[in-house]
């Protein structure tokens, strides 16, 4: 199993989840930044795309195994929009604040609320690693207009789970990792290296 992982991320929230679901295996997460790794573009049009450029980046310059994912929110009556676009939607510098303005200004005139967070994770072992390990996973809600709760980050105060009768913000951290996209995608990934991919 591996003992070392560079995240290609500089997202605080992003590394928060990860390194709690890793935290039982004793895999070491290193932040790219703390390695002096810039951030990868991310020109592409899809999650899986952008997530192999992320990982593959980050592997290397780290020389490590590098860990990504390239996560967003879809909301149905946006044709899956902010999608790809989820963290620069409101244009740079990247804002969470802009960015749910944006979406609750579109989605202002529209009866379908409905969104999905998607999240794809990318494991490449090295840079040129010809089988990255990839996982999926997807959590369905609904946007409201009114932001709830303190906790999460980009979207999760305006992403309201119906069953709960609460948003992602409102749910405490295990909560939230138990539920969500990236955490779907994360245990998805783990078993499928258990199984010795």
């Amino acid at each position: 199993m591996l003992k070392r992982l560079v995240l290609a991320s500089s997202n605080p929230g992003k590394l928060r989840e990860i390194e709690a679901l890793l935290a039982p295996l004793g895999i070491e997460i290193l932040p790219q930044s703390s390695l002096g790794v810039g951030e990868a573009e991310e020109p592409h049009g899809t999650f899986i795309e952008n997530a192999l450029a992320k990982a593959r980046h980050a592997a290397r310059r780290a020389r490590l195994p590098a860990l990504a994912d390239d996560s967003g929110v879809c909301a149905h009556a946006l044709g899956g929009e902010p999608g790809v676009h989820s963290a620069r939607f409101a244009g740079e510098p990247r804002s969470d604040a802009r960015n749910n303005e944006k979406l609750i200004a579109l989605l202002a005139d529209k009866d379908d609320r409905r969104a999905h967070y998607y999240c794809v994770i990318v494991l490449m072992r090295h840079a040129d690693d010809p089988e990255p390990v990839i996982a999926e996973g997807s959590w369905a809600g609904e946007i409201v207009a009114e932001a709830r709760g303190e906790r999460g980050f980009g979207y999760d105060p305006h992403f309201f789970l119906r069953d709960l009768g609460k948003t992602a913000a409102e749910l405490e951290p295990g909560q939230k990792n138990l539920l969500s996209h990236r955490g779907k995608a994360l245990r998805r990934l783990l078993a499928k290296l258990k199984e010795g991919a």
